[in-house]
């Protein structure tokens, strides 16, 4: 019997829509943040600010940041399990990783909610 172990980034299909989702979320956002910001009346702090009181601009923006971590999990994951090969430290990259990227989600919302 072969003992065949599984090697490499093949998660298949639900990752590669996922991967694909977040970079059109965060193109479109993209879009909208720079119309936003042309439309401001100068760029001082009060326009900033002001442009961040809305609450669904506040979601938005944290959604952006959500799918921008995810899209850098999904990349950086990949990465690891197609080029490190010893298991202990691909373990350990992915869980730096992971803490890094929820501790960047966690900031990204003080920042957004702190305003």
């Amino acid at each position: 019997m072969v003992n065949r172990q599984p090697v490499g980034a093949h998660y298949g299909l639900k990752d590669w829509i996922a991967q694909r989702a977040t970079a059109v979320y965060m193109a479109l956002f993209t879009v909208l943040f720079a119309v936003c910001v042309v439309a401001l009346p100068d760029f001082s702090y009060a326009s900033w600010s002001g442009l961040f009181k809305s609450g669904v601009f506040r979601f938005l923006s944290f959604l952006f940041f959500l799918s921008l971590f995810y899209h850098a999990w999904i990349g950086v994951r990949d990465i690891w399990m197609d080029y490190v090969k010893p298991t202990g430290v691909r373990l350990a990259l992915h869980l730096v990783t992971l803490f890094l990227l929820v501790g960047y989600a966690g900031w990204a919302a003080q920042i957004l909610w702190r305003l």
